[in-house]
């Protein structure tokens, strides 16, 4: 008999989940006519007027919204319940890949060296340092003590900045997850803390030269970057003074100092140009002076060394070029590194002796050197893999210097970070990337195919797979893509996704049109009213796999987060039928909506991305008709996993809140769409590493389950 019941309970649990329905969002119906155009929505409810406020304070959440997020989780959390082992297994082998307790290269300082390390244990870094005369070492940051003192529902640390004379800490804190950061002040030596307090900043901190000052940008009420301010260490912030305000609507504005810290360098504007300003760092006189105006479409990006001004620009140069100026004549420039045809001239670092500077092309990256002595130019190219990703970084402040750092990875090869010596040009490894778990890179092949997009443009997709997975058309295969924002897909090594691989699941990388993998042209062929090629080239790419026998319609996995949900939530409606499931993380798919509404925090700044539908109505026409929200449609939808944070102020939870609801009423299937909402968390989800680590897996058991691949 107690044999009997407890079958007999099991049985009604296993047929409650099995049975469990969705929950259903209730309707509310609005209408809007925008450019003569009716839009209708059943679910705009669900954003609240005071949406801004909810992102600061949950309480204020709506209770049915939040009734209705709580019900999604469980429903999520039961359609996934015997998953539960899988996503154990998962943490393990992820986190078995991380050398948990770790450190940074050091970087040299003028009296002191500053590393990083982590724990075993802990879930948040710590800052050290070394005197570099007594060898004395000595904690300045313990993110885990921190946490454990505040012990805040979110731990988000915006920046770590010591001052020039080596006396103070200034730190900014996130604890809600939306991204308003406030800047507290200590002593190193004691630990005491200071009572400034600086609220309502984008997080970034600068000290001033002499240390009596610390520059910031304060967010505004509609949480955007607008204005500069100096805050006089000891004082009320109510007494700082304003030193640049923007006025155009979709600017944001920055600041940073020069490599000879003779001056700091405010830039304001959007994703696609800028204007920039000199201010003398000694703080006499805190008048602006104008480098240049913005012009549309063209960006500057200033550093100042040696008497000259460096200027990183594609003003003139379709993929950039280095400009240099005199100090004595700021209108004069002189060519210093030239464009060249479908190459991005990338990033540089200024030493004594030394110009080096980064090249990328065709999803690939260079490092090439300049001699200033005899102005030779040679590439370092000590590399053996041809697909890459590298960097470079400087080991010292002291710019007279031969040695810099240089950072190497593959897709398949874990990163190394050499200590090179520039003028015999011997290396060493400083730093090599522990995989405690084991990791044998000869296990796995990486390979650069090409799909071809509608108009006949070859687009790169980088694959890493097994070297034991079959090419047969029969392999599951994960395609990732983004492509928004000039932002390129990089071919960096990342540990978690073998979890995937080393289960004979393909993963390809798809550098679609929108990121800037193939030069400017390459980002602009992908964004405002040539956005859809984003979505094409995925779609693209996925059909050459399939063609070379990587894999079949319908076993392919779907990945993208934010803008790169965006991207999944388009192609989902265009061509379902190639995926197994799909996971979208925080994904910005009520598009049209978000455009429309200029109080958002991004919208505005986003203009010369997506465009502008309020405004015009060719840009409104145009996203309304790939919107995901707006073009779901009555077809059959593969296994869907969406997740979003409830503090997330770039892409407000209500988008997926609503698109699930929606999409729930449309689709003509029974397979499985689940909405997963992190209650205390950002746009990067929950803080801490174990907490990226869980998201990570539960994001992986998804996939498997769906995949119905052997764990």
């Amino acid at each position: 008999l107690i044999l009997y019941e407890v079958f007999f309970y099991k049985f009604i649990l296993i047929r409650k989940i099995y049975l469990m329905q969705p929950p259903i969002l209730k309707k509310k119906k609005s209408v809007k006519i925008i450019h003569g155009s009716k839009l209708i929505d059943y679910y705009s409810w669900v954003h609240q007027d005071n949406i801004l406020d909810v992102l600061s304070d949950a309480s204020l959440l709506n209770k049915d919204v939040k009734k209705y997020l709580i019900e999604e989780n469980k429903y999520t959390n039961n359609a996934l319940a015997n998953t539960k082992k899988i996503q154990k297994l998962l943490f393990k082998e992820i986190k078995g890949r991380i050398k948990l307790a770790d450190k940074t290269l050091p970087y040299i300082d003028k009296r002191y060296s500053y590393w990083s390390k982590t724990t075993v244990k802990g879930n948040y870094s710590i800052k050290l340092r070394k005197h570099l005369k007594t060898g004395k070492i000595e904690e300045i940051w313990n993110g885990d003590n921190e946490y454990k003192k505040l012990k805040p529902s979110y731990f988000g640390v915006g920046d770590l900045s010591v001052s020039n004379n080596d006396k103070l800490l200034a730190y900014s804190l996130d604890l809600k997850g939306s991204e308003y950061y406030d800047i507290h002040i200590r002593k190193i030596a004691n630990k005491k803390k200071l009572k400034d307090v600086i609220k309502e900043t984008n997080g970034s901190i600068l000290f001033s030269n002499d240390d009596k000052y610390i520059l910031y940008v304060k967010l505004d009420s509609l949480h955007r970057s607008k204005s500069i301010l100096l805050h006089k260490i000891g004082t009320s912030q109510k007494l700082d003074k304003l030193i640049y305000k923007e006025t155009i609507e979709r600017f944001s504005v920055s600041i940073y100092s020069t490599s000879d810290e003779n001056f700091f360098i405010i830039s304001s504007g959007d994703h696609s140009t800028n204007k920039c300003f000199l201010l003398d760092a000694n703080l006499k006189n805190l008048k602006l002076k104008l480098f240049k105006d913005y012009k549309e479409n063209i960006t500057y990006s200033l550093n100042s060394w040696d008497g000259y001004l460096y200027n990183h620009t594609n003003d003139g140069a379709a993929d950039f070029k280095i400009e240099r100026y005199s100090h004595r004549n700021m209108k004069k420039a002189i060519l210093y590194v030239k464009p060249k045809k479908n190459t991005i001239i990338g990033g540089y670092l200024i030493l004594k002796n030394w110009f080096l500077w980064t090249e990328t092309k065709n999803a690939n990256q260079k490092i090439y050197i300049k001699n200033l002595i005899n102005n030779d130019i040679e590439e370092i190219n000590f590399f053996e893999d041809d697909i890459k990703s590298i960097s470079l970084s400087t080991y010292q402040k002291d710019k007279n210097t031969d040695f810099i750092y240089i950072g190497y990875s593959s897709p398949k090869s874990p990163h190394r970070t050499y200590l090179y010596n520039i003028r015999n040009k011997k290396k060493k490894i400083a730093k090599r990337q522990h995989i405690p778990s084991g990791f044998n890179e000869n296990n796995y092949i990486t390979e650069r195919v090409y799909g071809v997009s509608k108009d006949g443009v070859k687009i790169p997709i980088t694959i890493i797979r097994h070297k034991k997975t079959k090419i047969n058309g029969k392999a599951k295969l994960l395609l990732y893509g983004y492509g928004s924002y000039g932002y390129p897909l990089g071919n960096g090594f990342s540990s978690a996704k073998y979890s995937l691989i080393d289960r004979g699941i393909i993963w390809a990388n798809a550098h679609i049109r929108g990121g800037m993998e193939c030069g400017m042209q390459w980002w602009k062929n992908g964004k405002m009213l040539k956005k859809k090629n984003t979505f094409e080239d995925y779609i693209q790419c996925a059909k050459e796999l399939i063609k070379k026998r990587y894999t079949s319609e319908g076993l392919i996995i779907g990945m993208g987060g934010s803008a790169g949900g965006l991207l999944m939530g388009a192609v989902l409606n265009m061509y379902p039928k190639l995926f197994s499931s799909v996971v979208m993380a925080v994904p910005f798919v009520d598009s049209l909506t978000t455009n429309l509404d200029h109080s958002l925090p991004l919208t505005v700044g986003e203009f010369k991305e997506f465009g502008n539908a309020k405004k015009y109505k060719k840009h409104f026409d145009y996203i309304k008709s790939y919107a995901p929200y707006n073009n779901i449609k009555k077809q059959k939808y593969p296994n869907i996993l969406v997740t979003t944070s409830l503090f997330d102020n770039r892409v407000l939870f209500d988008e997926p809140t609503k698109y699930v609801a929606k999409l729930r009423q449309y689709k003509k299937d029974k397979n499985l769409l689940l909405l997963k909402t992190e209650m205390k968390g950002g746009h990067g989800g929950k803080s801490g590493r174990d907490s990226g680590i869980e998201e990570m897996a539960f994001d992986y058991s998804f996939i498997l389950k769906m995949s119905k691949t052997k764990v």
